[in-house]
């Protein structure tokens, strides 16, 4: 059981799965493994999703100007780069004063591309506070776990009770 565990905890840390492709496949396995606790598999995949976000804040930036320019992956670095950015402006000018709520809200509706890793890269970007920025990414991962987990039981409960 612990693997399982673990599974959805990894998966939750990968960029663009995050909680919202980690949340989906602990329903799966709770459809396949009755005594999986949804309950703690949201905690793990919460703290998982979490887990990275000072490393983005406070590296990320540094590692993608570093290389930006290299050959090989001078493209991807170039490409992360441009998205934290696009989101950073998008975000600060859709908010004003309130960047913080607006940043929740970033990082809480479930669209792709719009996660904790992004979220956490565009407040470095903008030079956010580091406390105040954590918050609201937490906040934001608590809205689409609660989002991305209603559409999970909702969507698996309309299957199996279809099936069943």
């Amino acid at each position: 059981m612990l693997k399982k565990y673990l599974f959805v905890f990894l998966w939750s840390m990968v960029p663009l799965v995050e909680l919202r492709g980690a949340i989906p496949i602990a329903h799966g396995i709770k459809v396949a493994a009755p005594e999986f606790n949804l309950v703690w598999a949201y905690i793990i995949i919460a703290i998982g999703n979490m887990i990275p976000m000072p490393f983005i804040f406070f590296f990320a930036r540094k590692v993608l100007e570093w290389g930006k320019d290299k050959p090989v992956i001078g493209g991807f670095f170039r490409f992360c780069l441009e998205k934290g950015e696009k989101g950073g402006v998008k975000l600060q000018e859709k908010a004003g004063k309130g960047l913080y709520w607006a940043l929740l809200l970033f990082v809480g509706i479930p669209v792709p591309g719009t996660g904790a890793w992004t979220g956490t890269l565009a407040a470095s970007i903008l030079d956010m506070d580091f406390k105040k920025s954590v918050l609201a990414v937490i906040g934001g991962i608590a809205l689409a776990g609660t989002i991305v987990g209603l559409v999970c039981l909702l969507g698996f409960g309309a299957v199996l009770g279809i099936a069943g």
